[in-house]
């Protein structure tokens, strides 16, 4: 199990230091901003939504390793899915970080099962998810900026 652990630790370093479709997307229709109060991360989403799927996403901010390394895992799983699946998709991955019940361990989650682990930390659990709200207030077409408060 450490092996495992040294890896997830080592993708969400590796995806903190080169984030992946980070930065500003051309042609986004759908864009939200959110913040964590409580340790001042910040992060923007940029969609671009096409006959309810999506076809390009970004995102644009600032923050701990974690929330860097979600926004940037988050956005690769996304490219090319239904609007569906991202709000599927956001659910299962708060369910993996947020709840302590073991249910969901990350299994058939791919890379962003690398943080399930988040879930033994409350206080990172924001950090993590700050991307997720963000993406799903985009989704929604919701103008107000999302806080993790």
């Amino acid at each position: 199990m450490s092996d495992l652990r040294d890896l997830y630790q080592e993708l969400i370093l590796d995806h903190n230091r080169k984030p992946r479709n980070f930065g500003p997307l051309a042609g986004a229709n759908r864009s939200a901003r959110g913040v964590n109060p409580l340790c001042g991360d910040k992060v923007a989403v940029h969609l671009h939504v096409e006959d309810d799927r999506v076809t390009g996403v970004s995102f644009e901010g600032t923050g701990c390793a974690i929330s860097i390394a979600s926004a940037s895992v988050m956005t690769e799983s996304l490219k090319e899915q239904s609007c569906d699946h991202a709000r599927e998709l956001f659910e299962r991955f708060h369910q993996m970080v947020a709840n302590d019940d073991g249910g969901n361990d990350g299994a058939g989650m791919g890379k962003l099962a690398a943080f399930a682990g988040v879930r033994d930390y409350p206080a990172r659990v924001k950090c993590a998810t700050l991307a997720w709200h963000t993406l799903r207030a985009a989704l929604d077409g919701e103008d107000k900026a999302v806080s993790t408060e």
